[in-house]
């Protein structure tokens, strides 16, 4: 039979960034290896196709079968209103936290210099993205170097030291 597309047979890339982050919070919430392989399937098409190795960047659309669409050359320019290096770094950020903390069930330093009374009462919320709750919590953490004990595990909060100088706090986030 023949398949015909309602529109076009363009990707677009934020259609697929959705995609392969759904398919990894479906992955880690359901446990659901499909989806796990949907997730990986979809990461595959974006790094192959959506990747400008020429120019750097990320492609605004592909056609299905991984050629840049190019609409009167204006897409070339990939910085745009609705597309920036945000988006790439989002995309990279969220695959990570929910491929290790949910599917994969590793632990993952995040690191903070917070300014000095920057946060209501000294708490430094550490949640890297909303998460089913008890899925994660902190593991231990460190202010400059140094093991600290001053923290909610699964509130995810740490109570920041009072102090003048900026420090460096390392929380490590494992799954439950």
């Amino acid at each position: 039979s023949i398949h015909r597309y309602v529109w076009h047979d363009r990707k677009a890339w934020w259609q697929q960034e959705q995609s392969i982050l759904a398919y990894f919070i479906l992955a880690g919430v359901l446990n659901n290896q499909d989806y796990h392989r949907f997730a990986r399937e979809a990461a595959a098409f974006y790094n192959a196709w959506f990747l400008d190795t020429e120019d750097g960047g990320v492609y605004f659309n592909v056609l299905a079968n991984g050629l840049p669409y190019l609409a009167s050359g204006n897409e070339r320019g990939k910085g745009s209103h609705s597309m920036s290096g945000y988006h790439s770094t989002e995309l990279c950020y969220l695959a990570a936290i929910y491929s290790n903390l949910l599917i994969n069930k590793h632990p993952m330093d995040f690191y903070f210099k917070p300014i000095p009374g920057g946060f209501p009462d000294n708490i430094l919320r550490v949640s890297p993205d909303i998460l089913p709750p008890g899925s994660i919590k902190i593991g231990k953490c460190e202010i400059d170097g140094e093991d600290y004990t001053n923290f909610d595990a699964e509130k995810l909060i740490v109570k920041l030291p009072d102090t003048k100088e900026r420090v460096k706090v390392k929380v490590q986030i494992i799954p439950v």
